[in-house]
């Protein structure tokens, strides 16, 4: 599996352009063959930052993701609603395959 995490901090006065973005963007990607999971999350820590979260199958589809029409669409608008350069950790977990339980915590009642 890929797993990727961007933050991507918002110009205030484009959030709204943002969000219409963002949504699309998701959509498309969740659609993807090779994509695990994707979702977007706002930051509690700091204000008009989006945190995106995408795991792909492997490698190769996370390549297959970047060569997309939603991805060059995302990569063309996205420069004129950020305030910052988005920051990205990319981690290639070849022997993890997804989301799993997390033991510590479950539900009671």
């Amino acid at each position: 599996m890929i797993l990727i995490v961007v933050k991507m901090p918002v110009r205030p006065e484009r959030e709204q352009e943002w969000a219409v973005l963002a949504a699309d963007y998701a959509r498309a990607v969740n659609a993807e063959e090779g994509s695990l999971f994707f979702e977007w999350s706002r930051s509690v820590e700091e204000p008009g930052t989006w945190v995106c979260i995408e795991g792909f199958r492997d490698a190769d589809a996370g390549g297959a993701h970047v060569g997309t029409q939603a991805f060059r669409d995302f990569v063309e608008q996205a420069p004129d609603l950020v305030s910052a350069q988005p920051q990205i950790i990319y981690v290639d977990a070849a022997d993890v395959p997804g989301w799993g339980p997390m033991g510590e915590i479950q539900p009671r009642g």
